[in-house]
């Protein structure tokens, strides 16, 4: 780290802390060659990720789509816009470790998942537009299988 006074290559660190909520580390540095003391932040420098589409189109991650669509699942559920927020970040996180490019099929059985934590319906409106129901029987068949993976396991 160079220093902003004298630029010298040569700094110590004096004082390290989480800054930003955690999301970053707050250096208190001071140059050996003058003494001059400064501070410097240390971030994480996400691969900007990408969604693969259905048609083959290649777009950049965007969250609002998710909270969106999270948003429109649990409309009138009680499930308040910081909880979504939460679920949004949770579900980014998740594909990101997948790598930088991932498929909407990726988002959407993450959204689900997420969904499926929080609400069963919410989790069936997501389900009957991602997965294109067409009829009662398509709700039927979702709903036996949220009651299989729901269903607690005997000990």
């Amino acid at each position: 780290m160079h220093c902003p006074a004298c630029h010298v290559d040569d700094t110590k660190v004096v004082d390290s802390r989480l800054a930003e909520e955690g999301s970053a580390i707050r250096r208190r540095r001071q140059c050996v060659g003058c003494a001059h003391r400064f501070t410097t932040f240390e971030r994480v420098d996400h691969v900007p990720l990408t969604v693969i589409k259905s048609t083959g189109d290649v777009q950049p991650f965007d969250r609002a789509k998710v909270v969106a669509g999270l948003s429109a699942a649990t409309k009138g559920r009680g499930v308040d816009d910081e909880a979504l927020e939460q679920m949004a970040t949770r579900v980014e996180d998740a594909v990101r470790l997948r790598g930088s490019e991932v498929t909407t099929s990726d988002v959407g059985l993450t959204v689900l998942d997420e969904l499926r934590c929080v609400d069963d319906v919410s989790y069936l409106r997501f389900a009957s537009v991602y997965k294109n129901f067409n009829g009662a029987s398509d709700f039927n068949r979702e709903i036996e299988l949220l009651e299989k993976t729901s269903a607690p396991q005997p000990s």
